[in-house]
C-alpha cells in the first residue's frame, strides 16, 4: 500500500498538532496491541477537513494497517535475510523520497489511478 496525497496531508495535520501537544498517540493494549489518538481531538476536526469517523478510519488506516504492516514486511525479510539489506533499502527508500520531493516542488505530481483513466479515456463520437 503507498500513501496518497490525503494520508500525506493527514499527517503533516497530526504532526502539526502533536508538536503543538494537543494530540498525541499511544499504544493501547486490550486482547491486542495498537496505536490510539489521544487526547480531545474531537475538539481539532476542523483541522483535519473531515469527519470524527474520518480522522479515526485514516488513523486506524495508516498507523494501524500501513505501518505496522510495513514492519511486518520487514521482520519476514530480515528473518530469512538477515539485516544485510537493510542499507540498501534504505538507500533507495532515500533517493525514491527525494525524487518525489522534486517532482512534487515541479509540480510534476502524478495523477491517481482514476483520475488518469478519466483523462485518458476516449470520449465516444456523437453521432
Amino acid at each position: 500500500m503507498k500513501l496518497t496525497t490525503k494520508d500525506a496531508a493527514f499527517l503533516e495535520t497530526l504532526r502539526r498538532l502533536s508538536d503543538e501537544k494537543q494530540l498525541s498517540i499511544e499504544l493501547k493494549e486490550d486482547v491486542l496491541k495498537r496505536l490510539v489518538l489521544r487526547q480531545n481531538y474531537g475538539d481539532r476536526i476542523r483541522s483535519f477537513h473531515m469527519t470524527r469517523q474520518g480522522v479515526r478510519w485514516r488513523f486506524n488506516h495508516i498507523f494501524n494497517q500501513m505501518y505496522v504492516s510495513a514492519y511486518l514486511t520487514i521482520l519476514l525479510v530480515e528473518s530469512n535475510f538477515g539485516t544485510d539489506l537493510r542499507h540498501y533499502a534504505m538507500a533507495i527508500a532515500k533517493q525514491r523520497a527525494e525524487l518525489r520531493h522534486k517532482a512534487q516542488q515541479l509540480g510534476q505530481i502524478s495523477l491517481p489511478r482514476r483520475e488518469k483513466a478519466k483523462q485518458t479515456a476516449t470520449p465516444k463520437p456523437s453521432t
